[in-house]
């Protein structure tokens, strides 16, 4: 992964240290999505597929 790249947090997390969030960073012509109390697992996908699951996860989350 590009060690330089910054982790983006999720506008929805709160500002405290305790709060866990979603964070997003981009890697070469992929985005890496990471959750910030397990950062060391990480999923890469492409921009498209990466939207398409962010779009699935809303989507599920309003049934």
């Amino acid at each position: 992964m590009n060690a330089g790249a910054r982790w983006q947090k999720s506008s929805y997390s709160g500002g405290g240290p305790d709060n866990s969030c979603v964070e997003l960073r981009s890697v070469g012509r992929s985005v890496a999505l990471r959750e910030s109390d397990a950062p060391g697992i990480v999923i890469a996908a492409s921009p498209g597929r990466m939207a398409a699951l962010i779009a699935r996860i809303k989507a599920d989350g309003r049934r």
